[in-house]
């Protein structure tokens, strides 16, 4: 009896040790479970109440001074770095939110100008569509300056909850996909360029003899004008008006290429606003070039007004004719010139005053030309030419200026 005993409470331990060691087992391994499981977040921005969309923490830039160029944030190099960028997709990022934070005061530049003061620890939260009909272009460069360290700088694109939606536990392993930005303004400037670069080939192949004329540097300081040349004393001809067409070509891409590196033409932002697309490209290039054109046009009758008020009818057909032909040469040289730097100076800085000096520099060089030229043709009071070059040359480029550039 005894052993029958010994040997049943025996069994009966045997099962207890079994039990607990399967309980330790499990326990274990729930623990192990939560030790090793990714740490879950309810939400980012102000007070959790966005979802994350995109995190450019591995997406920020450095000036490097030796490549003179921005290159990718490296923690081990780039340690005491200052200022890191990053290129915001605007286009690809429609009705999101941009989120950015510093642990301590910085400041907020976008496409290199200072925006604001970034206070610590307070979100600002910046509207992707706001900056969108601000900049009128897919992407912008933001760089974030303040402490060094890439801890200090928190860069986010959320999208804002909800306050009649469950609440979502957000994983830090999601992944973001998006589409490969599109560069609209590059690829309709690349076709431009070969646009112009055809009319200009048309007009040298066709019309010879007036192109040689009026791409001539010579010609344009000549203070001896022909008058009984064929495009001196007929204005309006078709040649004429083919290289009237052909300067507001030019221009009409320069009012897009400068658009395009977010420099406003236009005082008012609801001129040349609309969807960022090629088609919408090209009816603003035509548009600009219509208007440039009947501009061209329309100098032309107000020298005539002009001449006739001021009895000065034989030099009208010089004066539009050194219009023109200056117009031709600084226009088309200004676009390549930028188109050049473009390709080689990406990153360069533009400022208004990079295309405004220039512009009055050379209305200011041609109202002298022509001052010149005038004289030399007829002996004119110089109260009466002052008047009249003051109504047909500089009273335009004023009202010009008070709404553009």
């Amino acid at each position: 009896m005894k052993e029958r005993e010994s040997e049943r409470v025996n069994k009966k331990g045997n099962n207890y040790a079994l039990i607990s060691l399967f309980r330790s087992f499990t326990l274990s391994l729930f623990f192990i479970s939560i030790a090793t499981a990714q740490p879950r977040a309810t939400g980012i921005g102000p007070e959790g109440r966005y979802y994350l969309i995109h995190n450019f923490r591995d997406d920020f830039q450095v000036y490097d001074e030796g490549a003179k160029a921005y290159i990718p944030y490296i923690i081990e190099q780039h340690a005491d770095q200052t200022a890191l960028s990053a290129y915001i997709d605007l286009e690809s990022n429609r009705h999101y939110n941009l989120l950015i934070s510093t642990r301590r005061d910085g400041y907020l530049f976008i496409n290199a100008a200072l925006k604001r003061k970034l206070r610590a620890d307070r979100w600002e939260v910046l509207s992707i569509d706001s900056l969108f009909r601000v900049y009128r272009q897919p992407e912008i460069f933001l760089t974030i300056y303040g402490a060094p360290g890439l801890d200090d700088k928190r860069l986010y694109i959320g999208y804002p909850k909800s306050a009649t939606q469950k609440q979502v536990v957000l994983g830090d392993d999601n992944l973001s996909v998006r589409p490969r930005p599109q560069t609209i303004y590059d690829n309709f400037l690349s076709l431009g360029l070969l646009f112009l670069l055809a009319t200009h080939a048309f007009l040298f192949a066709i019309y010879h003899r007036a192109f040689l004329r009026f791409y001539s540097f010579r010609d344009l300081v000549s203070l001896r004008a022909q008058e009984e040349s064929f495009l001196i004393n007929r204005p309006l001809s078709s040649t004429n008006l083919l290289f009237t067409l052909n300067v507001s070509f030019v221009i009409a891409y320069l009012i897009v290429f400068v658009q395009s590196r977010n420099l406003d033409v236009f005082a008012s932002r609801t001129l040349l606003l609309g969807e960022q697309h090629f088609g919408w490209l090209i009816g603003e290039f035509l548009l600009l070039s219509g208007a440039a054109f009947l501009s061209l046009v329309g100098k032309y009758v107000l020298l005539e007004v002009m001449g006739g008020l001021y009895k000065l009818q034989d030099i009208i057909h010089v004066h539009y004719f050194k219009i023109l032909q200056s117009s031709l040469l600084f226009f088309t040289a200004l676009a390549l010139l930028l188109s050049i730097i473009t390709v080689n100076a990406p990153t360069l800085l533009w400022v208004p005053k990079m295309l405004l000096l220039p512009l009055i520099g050379f209305y200011l060089g041609r109202l002298m030309l022509l001052y010149l030229v005038i004289r030399s043709l007829e002996p004119i009071k110089n109260l009466y030419l002052f008047s009249y070059l003051c109504i047909v040359e500089l009273i335009p480029l004023i009202i010009g200026l008070r709404f553009a550039l």
